[in-house]
């Protein structure tokens, strides 16, 4: 099929054969290097440029064209290499006539090396002025435009290899997370631990509570699952007598995505025999301590316009003090499932078949009024035992385990416990389990027999815990979503159109019209009560462009839309149809809105305004189409 290249794109292809040509290779091969950019600004940045030419140090460099431009006879540009970029000199006299017109050439974008001398130039930038100028690789697309850049999200995501190019913070979060995870591994080595690998590919779901990814295995004829988590793995070598390991690894959960959530993603889980909860606590002060300290050469950071100290001691409440302080109510006292499902109702707090149970109330509670309250780094502690089947009961009231999570800036960074190591009481709590999938919860873990029997041979006393490394890693970059962090975060597939170009306008085929049966389908009735004009038209519905999109953390339901309603003023808007929508299928969308109705709060968020959608009935299941128009009509027309 017949390329369809733009007149960029056409022309460097002609550059391209105009190299072969000449005999010179459009993608070259290996370039010996003596120096990066920054290298060259460290050592030499501070003198001045008699100094650099008295020393006359020569410097070989190597990197991508991210600008140029000529004064006759002489040509300037900035090389771009892993740690920034450095200033070419290109002189005619001195490279000869043939070398500088391939420089004259060039194309933003390739990639080329120069040997030459350090200097710096009348203005006082440091430069190489090339002696020998190689061409190394033929960049045949454009980069988008210098001051734009890739500005749409979803392209950038989708198009990483670009995003590092032209985006100097993707850059810096690309190299900051991998010094994250070697300080991580040095703080656990230095406490004794060992780090290990575990299966990936497991045939019994546990360790956590999370739908999975199941996969099938052609030779054995097994269907096996994705792990959602380490953790059993890990203890059955604390039963083993390794005594304390851990694990850097990938986990798999099919369920949502949103700024905090990604399918795919990095957790640490460590395991100290003869530790405890506490012991997890004290663990974790000193590693994030310790992470921020190494990296960022302090605990004080700023995390999305909030200054948030990682210094321990962090603070300690339970879970039940945590929502008495904030709503009044003492589930401590609470003595029955009724007493808790009664206060639920109370407070308008939905509860699922399988949620109606003293644990699940206290959590649903905890997640409506404390969770996003918690700014500073914070230990909340005794967990209900229903919602933490792998914990050790509490000695003091067995309702409760010795279980907390940690919090930062209202989301959770990580989870722990003491381990419960009772094989008679892990069987009952998985059989539990077992009794909550039948009533629905899809994210139940399995009776996992090996795991009881590995514990029938006798684990020591243990304190466990998860950090999410994703988030660790946003935390201390200062980053607004996962996929910020992700070098290759998980996207929705294009569907049509041409997905190797960057930002191209592709017109979509005429497709013919597909007869729909509308014959199951049923209405509301149609309104009786008529509406007079006036008030009518006081109902202002306005055609607005979807910016953004992404799912409100801890609702199934709502999406939080960023619209460009035509005045230039941002709108957010949240509408309730996650269930019929992924948000990364609806950014670039033109919708219709009702712009004038008074701010709603929904979830903590100010909702200005609502999306309109068409929805009906097909036998018992409900459809709904989020009203689409013409992308050719600009944000903020009227409709009438």
């Amino acid at each position: 099929m017949a390329e369809n290249l733009s007149d960029q794109e056409l022309v460097r292809r002609q550059k391209m054969q105009d190299l072969i040509d000449k005999g010179i290779k459009p993608f070259g091969h290996a370039y010996k290097r003596t120096h990066h950019s920054a290298e060259l600004k460290n050592l030499y940045g501070n003198n001045t440029k008699e100094e650099l030419e008295e020393m006359q140090i020569n410097a070989s460099v190597a990197g991508r064209i991210m600008s140029k431009r000529r004064m006759g006879k002489i040509g300037f540009m900035h090389l771009q290499d892993k740690e920034g970029q450095i200033q070419i000199v290109v002189n005619k006299a001195t490279v000869g006539e043939d070398v500088y017109e391939i420089f004259k050439a060039s194309d933003i974008g390739d990639i080329i090396g120069i040997e030459g001398q350090v200097v710096k130039t009348d203005s006082g930038e440091l430069s190489v002025r090339a002696n020998t100028y190689t061409h190394l690789s033929k960049a045949l697309r454009p980069l988008p435009e210098k001051f734009h850049g890739l500005t749409d999200k979803e392209e950038r995501f989708r198009r990483r290899y670009v995003d590092l190019i032209m985006n100097e913070d993707a850059r810096r979060i690309a190299f900051t997370r991998p010094k994250i995870i070697r300080a991580i591994q040095r703080y656990f080595d230095n406490k004794g631990l060992v780090e290990v690998e575990t299966p990936v590919l497991n045939p019994i779901l546990g360790g956590a509570n999370a739908r999975p990814f199941v996969t099938h295995h052609n030779t054995l004829d097994i269907d096996l699952y994705l792990r959602i988590a380490t953790e059993l793995s890990l203890k059955r070598l604390i039963v083993g007598g390794m005594e304390g390991v851990y694990e850097i690894g990938r986990l798999f959960r099919n369920e949502g995505m949103d700024t905090m959530h990604n399918p795919e993603f990095t957790t640490i889980e460590f395991y100290v025999a003869y530790s405890d909860m506490a012991g997890m606590m004290d663990m974790a002060e000193g590693l994030f301590e310790y992470v921020a300290t190494e990296v960022l050469g302090t605990t004080d950071i700023t995390y999305q316009g909030k200054q948030i100290s990682l210094k321990g001691p962090f603070k300690r409440v339970t879970m039940c003090d945590a929502i008495k302080e904030k709503c009044g109510e003492d589930f401590k006292k609470v003595t029955s499932d009724e007493e808790a499902i009664a206060i639920a109702e109370k407070h308008g707090i939905e509860l699922a078949a399988h949620e109606r149970t003293y644990g699940h109330v206290i959590e649903k509670f905890f997640d409506k009024y404390v969770e996003e309250t918690l700014i500073q780094p914070t230990f909340v502690y005794s967990y209900p035992i229903e919602i933490s089947p792998l914990a050790f009961k509490n000695e003091e009231d067995q309702r409760f385990t010795d279980r907390f999570e940690l919090f930062i800036d209202g989301h959770e960074y990580g989870n722990a416990f003491t381990e419960l190591n009772d094989p008679i009481d892990q069987k009952e709590r998985f059989l539990n389990q077992l009794a909550e999938k039948d009533k629905g919860n899809e994210e139940a873990t399995e009776m996992d027999q090996d795991y009881v029997e590995a514990l029938e041979y006798g684990m020591p006393p243990t304190g466990g815990m998860g950090i999410g490394i994703d988030r660790f890693v946003m935390l201390l970059t200062d980053a607004d979503t996962i996929r910020e962090v992700l070098l290759f975060p998980t996207m929705k597939p294009i569907k049509s159109g041409d997905n190797n170009d960057v930002k191209r306008v592709v017109v979509p085929a005429t497709k013919e019209e597909v007869a729909v049966d509308f014959s199951d389908v049923e209405i509301e009735p149609l309104f009786e009560d008529a509406v007079d004009f006036e008030t009518f038209s006081k109902s202002d519905f306005r055609v607005v462009k979807v910016k953004e999109c992404e799912a409100v953390p801890k609702s199934k339901k709502l999406l939080r839309f960023v619209l460009d309603d035509g005045t230039g003023t941002d709108r957010i808007i949240l509408s309730g149809i996650h269930a019929y929508y992924e948000p990364e299928e609806l950014v670039g969308k033109t919708c219709v809105a009702i712009t004038n109705l008074p701010p709603r709060k929904m979830m903590g968020i100010d909702s200005c305004g609502m999306l309109i959608s068409a929805v009906h009935h097909e036998g018992e299941e409900e459809s709904l189409h989020l009203l689409m128009v013409d992308p050719h009509i600009p944000a903020g027309a009227k409709l009438y």
